[in-house]
């Protein structure tokens, strides 16, 4: 018998050794999925993939989380392009990926969006990411396995061109929930959707349908629909492969402009809400009875006076009005500019504490977590009086430092005298 390469002996062996990858298939198919970070908790993966370059595919990305994060939900993107990097420059985002021991923390946009992509690895945006095949895919890999995402309802990946090693490895490694196809209105368009929809259907993964990008230019005088690449197919072509249309974008200046400036977060246009109505109902993700989670600074029994240096928070899981969970966790080493990151990877949606610098609030304020500092006294008791309602920020908040603190609930200010 000839030997396979995979050590079974040869073709039609059916042994248990096999793992498939031989021609015999004797065996079970060997899965390549990989497990995301232990600390993540992502509902739904989207990759967005075109056939070719050039098509728009970023900003079709970038629209699809920024419309699906106004709707409410937690959303990241991962920025799959790892030679073409461009979702950081489009939301904005010019601050340095960190890590710790634990992994990596991904970088927030204005409007609470986690990113991470290479350039927020690169020492300069505009340095070439010259290396192979196979470190390429590796690093996607690890963008999945080490990156901590936290809570993400929607998570987006925006996949380089074509069906190369990179998009290989997304689709085996990553547990795609679906795709959507992005294409122009130019000749090449069947090819460019079949190659993209061919691939996802030898990979079984489930495509959501297309949405075409530069479809018509709109006269800002009369208001005119100019087909400057000719009258789209993507109806006929999609109705074809028994594909869903998710929505046309036109070729608008205004929005370019707002991607030079990283600011498509302002943008105002509809033109796919449809695409994000239906992958809302096609992937739900069960927002009902969501538990709210609070992180309190924590020094013994009390609140702690030093959000930065603290050691230790009281994570209080709290639904309907009731604490459904109550435990302290270790920060691992993860103060000051490390903090607000290793928060929101758990889900904390807010944080309670006594003393708090500028820093440290804008840091929480970009990972989209809500404070209430000044705070002092009591830990179960702070707990029953943010239940009522009735538990508020200081003026001003705390920021010195080697004080003691009074019991403060209230509006009435902090009484620490470092003002």
């Amino acid at each position: 018998m000839a030997d396979n390469g995979c050590g079974c002996g040869g073709t039609d062996c059916g042994s248990s050794d096999c793992g498939g990858s031989c021609p015999s298939g004797g065996g079970r198919p060997q899965s390549f999925l990989e497990k995301t970070h232990e600390l993540n908790s992502i509902k739904r993966v989207i990759g967005v993939v075109s056939g070719k370059g050039g098509v728009g595919k970023s900003l079709v990305t970038s629209t699809l989380s920024i419309m699906m994060r106004r709707k409410g939900y937690e959303v990241g993107v991962l920025d799959a392009d790892i030679t073409g990097p461009s979702i950081p420059k489009i939301f904005g985002i010019n601050q340095k990926a960190q890590g710790s021991e634990l992994g990596i923390y991904p970088q927030t946009s204005p409007n609470g969006i986690k990113v991470m992509s290479v350039n927020l690895m690169l020492d300069q945006d505009d340095a070439p990411v010259i290396w192979r095949g196979p470190m390429i895919a590796g690093v996607v890999k690890q963008f999945w396995t080490d990156v901590i995402w936290g809570e993400v309802d929607y998570l987006f990946l925006d996949m380089p061109p074509g069906t190369g090693d990179v998009p290989l490895t997304v689709f085996q490694s990553i547990p795609l929930d679906g795709i959507v196809i992005v294409t122009s209105p130019q000749d090449l368009v069947s090819m460019i959707v079949k190659k993209a929809y061919n691939m996802a259907r030898e990979m079984n993964i489930p495509i959501l349908g297309i949405v075409e990008n530069m479809s018509y230019l709109k006269c800002p005088d009369c208001g005119k629909e100019i087909n400057i690449f000719g009258k789209s197919k993507i109806d006929e072509i999609a109705a074809g492969l028994e594909l869903k249309v998710l929505g046309k974008m036109p070729i608008d200046p205004s929005i370019a402009e707002l991607c030079d400036m990283g600011e498509l977060e302002k943008v105002n246009h509809e033109h796919l809400a449809d695409a994000v109505s239906y992958i809302e109902n096609k992937l739900p993700v069960g927002k009902e009875n969501e538990i709210m989670k609070i992180a309190i600074a924590t020094e013994g029994n009390n609140i702690s006076s030093h959000f930065g240096k603290c050691e230790h928070f009281t994570v209080v899981e709290i639904e309907n009005k009731s604490v459904k969970n109550k435990e302290v966790i270790s920060t691992e080493g993860n103060q000051h500019a490390l903090l607000p990151g290793f928060l929101a990877s758990r889900g904390i949606k807010t944080v309670i504490a006594g003393g708090m610098g500028d820093g440290a609030r804008q840091n929480l304020e970009e990972n989209n977590i809500q404070i209430i500092s000044g705070i002092s006294g009591n830990i179960d008791e702070t707990i029953q009086v943010y239940i009522d309602g009735n538990l508020k920020s200081t003026r001003s908040g705390c920021s010195g430092h080697g004080h003691s603190h009074g019991h403060n609930h209230g509006e009435g200010g902090c009484n620490c005298g470092n003002h």
